[in-house]
């Protein structure tokens, strides 16, 4: 498929998916602004391709991410910047709570909105939010992510009815564990937690997905890739799980 003349603006764009995603539209053919709050990582994915273009943008700050979106003027928009953190419910702090849903949801509801502001001249486009598995059912110990989550796919199908007639999709996609920075963070914090080994805490999360691995960051982004591409033209409001079966 290409992608050329098509403006990509992908949030989170410095790493994991996100990078991956950006690096996937680019070599698509798509021009691509990457955002996120430190530069040196977004600038370090920005010179693996000469498609890619990196800002600085907070997507918490509504002020920062409409004028960077307004700027980049996208046809596609993909939300994924996202933060996880676990504790026991009844030890989840309120600023914990917070936090969560500033960044998962807070974040993705401004980066939609603006891209749809972006795109309302315009007689195609695509919004995409990178949601998760956490968005479909529960999971213990992270209880303000999944409520994030869960909201993401909530503002997804809402938004896709308002733009059904105006040549916009709205989708979410829902990833299992990944196999990314994130969750090797949230390896770490099972071996500190409980003792166990990387290796046992890594086999922990695999068990969650049927396949028995984590989920390839390659695969999410060739999702969005089809969601851009012809014949998902009828493809909107949907929360599209990639978890190897998880249910």
């Amino acid at each position: 498929m290409s992608l050329a003349g098509k403006t990509a603006f992908v949030t989170g764009g410095g790493s994991g998916v996100g990078a991956v995603i950006a690096l996937a539209f680019a070599e698509a053919g798509a021009e691509v602004v990457i955002c996120g709050r430190r530069m040196e990582p977004l600038e370090t994915v920005a010179a693996r391709h000469p498609g890619i273009r990196a800002v600085l943008c907070d997507i918490t700050d509504e002020t920062a991410i409409s004028a960077a979106i307004a700027e980049a003027a996208p046809d596609i928009v993909i939300a994924n910047a996202g933060a996880s953190e676990s504790a026991p419910f009844t030890r989840t702090e309120l600023a914990a709570f917070e936090r969560m849903v500033s960044v998962n949801l807070t974040g993705t509801f401004l980066t939609l909105r603006e891209g749809a502001k972006a795109m309302k001249d315009k007689p195609w486009g695509r919004l995409i939010a990178i949601a998760s598995t956490a968005g479909l059912k529960g999971y213990p110990y992270v209880a303000p992510y999944a409520a994030a989550k869960h909201g993401v796919i909530g503002l997804v199908k809402s938004v896709a009815l308002e733009l059904a007639r105006k040549g916009i999709t709205a989708n979410a996609l829902c990833p299992g564990f990944l196999d990314t920075e994130m969750t090797e963070r949230s390896i770490a914090n099972i071996v500190e937690k409980t003792g166990r080994s990387a290796k046992e805490a890594r086999s922990s999360l695999e068990a969650t997905n049927p396949m028995h691995r984590l989920v390839p960051p390659e695969d999410v982004a060739r999702a969005a890739l089809w969601l851009c591409g012809e014949g998902s033209e009828m493809v909107t409001g949907q929360a599209i799980s990639i978890s190897g079966g998880e249910t």
